[in-house]
């Protein structure tokens, strides 16, 4: 093993103020199974794909019931989702969230308009941005299409779909200042999901009242071996419906359009090959991997690569260290549109394979078709900032012209 540089994965400054890639690098080839220390204790980082899709295909061991994000919930000896939100429950429980979650926001009634909804508004934004000239395709463009999530799946009108935006954004990024303001990052992690569940209250209340085809709505007449979900279950499992749509697909189409300034010979390769639009996303999700980890907890202890791990420890499987794999990938650091076969992790893989990957396609599918219909191209026009998260690989402002 090389003598170490100092890498601390919990660091936002690493992810806003450079790229994580070469630290990524050097981990996967010196030191694969890393422990990371903390003020608060440490954590193990998982960086080479195998031992990443392993953690994944075995909850037994690999548990998300102490909660899928460092530092990232209310915590005392546990999670307290632990058990009611989908993304923080194992199997059986995690079955049985699962099914119902999947019944009440992607059936086939609400996903057909879903699509409407966010075709609409994808269209929209980008009529602005063409009448504009430019514009800034993190905060003016890239959430439309959550706002078309929102207002379908949920029933909500486009002020309150932005609020919940604004919400979610805050919860993310509660370590940035832009979001954080000049309140300590704990406080305003705790606000923003009190807010959220404040919100979500609300909406409770007026569905008992005047039920309707939501999500919500759904929820609430949902059953699990024969009785209701319990309120707390139905506000975690709407709270984690709108982090998951509003802070993923947000950035993914947001560093596409990046990817495609720094690669323009890849962006007009599509432009007249549009039957490339399949492989050219599934790239952009391999390369870009927004969600960079999840952390899962050890039931048992195990033994990776010669590294002995203790029951209780907290293992991190970072997402986007796996997408680069060298020994998975053909020249991983080289971005190809027509790269195929393409098993990126950038959605998981088993049972917590990201209950939303289909919403996520079609909304990318439908923002790359939409760029490709009107033949735009474009320049930056400003500075590229980062979001201050370690969780969310994400840009909060990406301003651009538009070029012949």
């Amino acid at each position: 093993m090389t003598e170490a540089p100092r890498i601390d994965l919990s660091a936002t400054e690493l992810f806003a103020e450079g790229s994580p890639y070469e630290a990524f690098r050097w981990l996967r080839h010196n030191d694969p199974v890393y422990w990371n220390p903390t003020e608060s204790g440490g954590f193990w980082a998982l960086t080479k794909y195998d031992d990443i899709a392993t953690a994944y295909l075995h909850p037994d061991a690999y548990s998300s019931s102490r909660g899928t994000m460092l530092g990232g919930s209310f915590r005392s000896s546990s999670d307290t989702s632990s058990g009611q939100m989908l993304i923080s429950t194992d199997p059986p429980r995690h079955t049985q969230l699962r099914h119902q979650v999947h019944q009440a926001g992607f059936n086939p009634a609400t996903m057909a308009r879903t699509k409407e909804c966010v075709r609409a508004c994808l269209e929209a934004a980008l009529d602005r941005l063409v009448e504009n000239g430019g514009g800034d395709i993190a905060a003016e463009v890239s959430p439309a299409m959550p706002t078309g999530v929102l207002a379908a799946t949920m029933g909500l009108p486009p002020e309150r779909a932005a609020r919940l935006q604004r919400l979610t954004r805050t919860m993310i990024g509660f370590r940035d200042a832009e979001y954080r303001g000049e309140n300590p990052s704990d406080v305003t992690l705790i606000k923003a999901q009190l807010d959220i569940f404040e919100f979500f209250a609300e909406i409770l209340d007026e569905r008992r009242e005047n039920p309707g085809d939501d999500v919500v709505s759904r929820l609430l007449r949902a059953e699990i071996n024969g009785r209701p979900m319990h309120e707390s279950e139905i506000l975690y499992n709407c709270m984690n419906l709108a982090v998951g749509g509003n802070e993923t697909t947000v950035h993914t189409a947001t560093f596409s359009v990046l990817t495609f300034i720094e690669h323009p010979d890849q962006y007009e390769r599509l432009l007249k090959q549009p039957e490339l639009l399949g492989s050219a996303m599934e790239e952009l999700f391999r390369w870009t991997a927004t969600n960079t980890y999840v952390q899962r907890t050890l039931t048992r202890p195990v033994t990776i690569r010669g590294r002995h791990i203790k029951a209780g420890d907290a293992v991190t499987l970072w997402n986007s260290s796996a997408n680069r794999d060298e020994d998975v990938f053909d020249d991983p650091d080289h971005f190809d549109i027509t790269r195929t076969p393409n098993k990126h992790l950038t959605f998981g893989v088993g049972r917590h394979h990201c209950i939303g990957a289909s919403i996520a396609r079609f909304e990318m599918e439908a923002f790359l078709g939409a760029l490709l219909a009107r033949g735009l191209r474009f320049e930056l026009n400003g500075p590229v900032e980062k979001l201050h998260s370690n969780f969310a690989y994400g840009i909060r402002h990406l301003p651009v012209a538009l070029v012949p």
